[in-house]
């Protein structure tokens, strides 16, 4: 990839175009896509960028005409975060956890963000009076256990804010663990430093969740920020969207698992692509996602294996739909056929 001055994120298309990731001619077309969903490569990123338009990495970050086509499945509240949002900044979907929403900006813009309508650099941060308005909602409700903070990306906020929100999360006596969703140690690893690990420290139990989609992105700086979170005693966890033409095949998610595991991170959900409108060129079928999975099984440890969910569109929330390989034997009672990791088939009586 050609170097961007400064190293600086690239926010525009002007940007993109004067860094050589994309070419004069396609300017004026991809402003179009600019203008109704939010642009931003970071340089780690963008360093990242193969010169062939099917680059993985480019197909996560670089705007796309086809982001322009909508079908009617597509809904710009895929998740149906508004129906559960009953203070500004919560999604109550759950009887035990809750989202907070502190912040609506991100690191990186990925394009094929379930909530591409609503972050961006203008996006909407949470005043003073509004975050505390969504903790007291969270102080209010002993069934509460666990808080996600998400958003955007909240380990964008300033280490200061961000020190302060844990703070105050942590003094909720009927909280139980505080859970971060975050792309920053691999969008901008070198954001990570000390005092944004010491910021997240708490009494409670604070886990980190990375978002990261395919081997090349667990890059040496990436692993040293990661470390650097491990090595606070912040347990880490990921999640990955499966993507067409980036991650859709049992190879590329074998290398990210095992990358993951060896940088002390637990793979722990493999997302079907939530309908987002203009995200249909990064679909795949619930079946091919199966045999991704069942393929898995046979050749990672499990260490490596994540949860392959569907959060169900309208916001009846996220199920398993992994592959299944037990189902009870025909004509016998308490008798099942259960298939191995190679395909083969094995009777199971239940002991008396």
């Amino acid at each position: 990839m050609t170097d961007s001055p400064s190293r600086r994120t690239l926010r525009d298309i002007d940007d993109l175009v004067g860094a050589g990731l994309v070419e004069a001619g396609a300017r004026d077309g991809l402003k179009a896509v600019a203008a109704r969903y939010a642009v931003g490569v970071s340089p780690d990123m963008a360093d990242l960028m193969g010169a062939d338009a099917a680059d993985p990495i480019r197909r996560q970050f670089l705007p796309d005409a086809a982001e322009l086509r909508t079908s009617h499945d597509q809904n710009a509240d895929p998740t149906g975060d508004d129906r559960f949002t009953p203070v500004k900044g919560i999604v109550h979907r759950y009887p035990d956890r809750v989202l907070l929403k502190p912040v609506h900006a991100c690191a990186v813009y990925c394009r094929f963000c379930f909530r591409r309508e609503r972050v961006g650099p203008g996006g909407e941060a949470l005043t003073p009076a509004e975050l505390e308005a969504a903790l007291d909602y969270v102080r209010q409700r002993p069934a509460i256990w666990e808080v996600i903070l998400t958003g955007g990306d909240p380990l964008i906020l300033s280490t200061r804010r961000l020190r302060r929100l844990v703070a105050a999360l942590d003094a909720i006596a009927h909280l139980g663990a505080i859970r971060i969703h975050t792309r920053l140690p691999v969008a901008a690893p070198d954001s990570v430093g000390p005092a944004l690990t010491r910021s997240l420290a708490a009494e409670k139990a604070v886990y980190v969740v990375i978002h990261c989609n395919h081997p090349r992105e667990v890059t040496p700086r990436a692993r040293a920020a990661l470390r650097r979170l491990s090595d606070a005693g912040i347990p880490l966890l990921s999640q990955t969207v499966l993507l067409k033409g980036v991650n859709d095949d049992p190879a590329t998610l074998d290398a990210l698992f095992r990358a993951l595991v060896a940088a002390r991170v637990k793979p722990y959900y493999l997302h079907h692509l939530d309908a987002a409108p203009g995200t249909g060129h990064f679909r795949t079928t619930i079946a091919h996602g199966q045999d991704i999975v069942r393929g898995l099984r046979a050749r990672v440890s499990g260490l490596c294996q994540p949860n392959y969910v569907l959060d169900i569109p309208g916001g009846h929330g996220k199920v398993p739909i992994g592959p299944v390989h037990l189902r009870r034997a025909e004509d016998e009672t308490d008798a099942y056929v259960v298939e191995d990791a190679k395909g083969g088939h094995h009777l199971y009586r239940s002991p008396a």
